[in-house]
């Protein structure tokens, strides 16, 4: 009796779970599966697929912009990432404080996180305009009050129209959303137990000090969490850098000079405006276990540099 009743229980639990279980296998595992059959095909989303077999996979690694996508993924996803968490921690550190209105500032760095990226590219587009951007305008003005320049003779960056600058900038931009971050390190900052930093003032420690050995053991979970997350979305860099293409009007997906095409640009570039489904789907892998392979050595990495507090 008590058999047939756990039986049921069983069956109760499959059928609130089949929902899920049914739109899972139809809207995610089902085309994961197809993408990669695809890969393996020629495919232009109108015709049937013709199978060629590994021929995308070696015109990829024969591709010049597929290598320049990677390279500026990797650059943003290597530089941008540890600098956006860096940006992130200062401004925990600074918020974790008791003052008087802190709440405010809190919130008032927080507030970025809610405007939509596409308002938000197009927003940095005119700022960082370089005849009539107010931080190009700003630059001059500065300039010119220490040195008694002309403000029009005053170098300022191309930023966006500049090879050099353009990936920076994206850095830069990538401050502004970094309230989110920062809200989940002051949460964190606020867990670590006040007892800890008594019993380091006792041995005599001082304030940098008492960061090193408590509260960045104490933490380090949290960092770890934000890093695997910001490679996860520093692989899919996509919608800032699009917006920007399109709005200075580069002739091309990741201007100037390739200098933005970052790889998952690539792939949308390659699956709907050149039709070509299969080599997208190719593309779509490598991306896949390049970014498994990522996070799989950054888990290595820091095994023994992460403290959970249960240990």
């Amino acid at each position: 009796m008590t058999r047939r009743s756990g039986d049921n229980e069983e069956l109760v639990g499959f059928l609130f779970i089949a929902p899920w279980l049914i739109g899972f296998l139809i809207f995610t595992l089902g085309p994961t599966l197809y993408s990669l059959y695809l890969s393996f095909c020629n495919y232009d989303g109108l015709t049937a697929p013709v199978w060629v077999g590994a021929r995308n996979y070696t015109e990829l690694f024969n591709d010049p912009l597929f290598w320049t996508s990677l390279y500026n993924t990797a650059w943003i996803t290597l530089l941008g990432v540890p600098a956006t968490l860096l940006f992130s921690l200062i401004l925990a550190f600074l918020l974790n404080q008791k003052r008087r209105g802190i709440a405010v500032y809190r919130t008032l760095i927080y507030m970025p996180c809610l405007t939509p990226v596409v308002a938000m590219s197009v927003l940095w587009v005119w700022l960082f305009n370089a005849e009539y951007g107010i931080i190009n305008l700003s630059i001059q003005g500065i300039v010119s009050s220490v040195t008694g320049m002309a403000p029009g003779n005053v170098p300022t960056p191309d930023w966006f129209s500049d090879p050099n600058w353009s990936k920076p900038t994206l850095i830069l931009m990538s401050f502004w959303t970094a309230g989110a971050t920062m809200l989940i390190f002051l949460a964190a900052l606020q867990d670590v137990p006040q007892s800890l930093y008594e019993s380091a003032e006792l041995d005599g420690a001082g304030w940098l000090s008492k960061q090193r050995h408590v509260t960045i053991p104490m933490i380090s979970p949290v960092i770890f969490f934000n890093l695997i997350i910001g490679i996860i979305n520093g692989a899919q860099y996509f919608t800032q850098a699009y917006v920007i293409s399109v709005s200075t009007g580069a002739q091309a997906l990741g201007g100037p000079k390739d200098s933005t095409l970052f790889y998952v640009m690539y792939l949308f570039s390659e699956a709907f405006r050149n039709w070509r489904m299969g080599y997208a789907s190719a593309l779509a892998w490598v991306l896949f276990f390049v970014t498994l392979g990522l996070s799989f050595l950054v888990f290595r990495m820091s095994a023994k540099q992460v403290h959970y507090q249960g240990e």
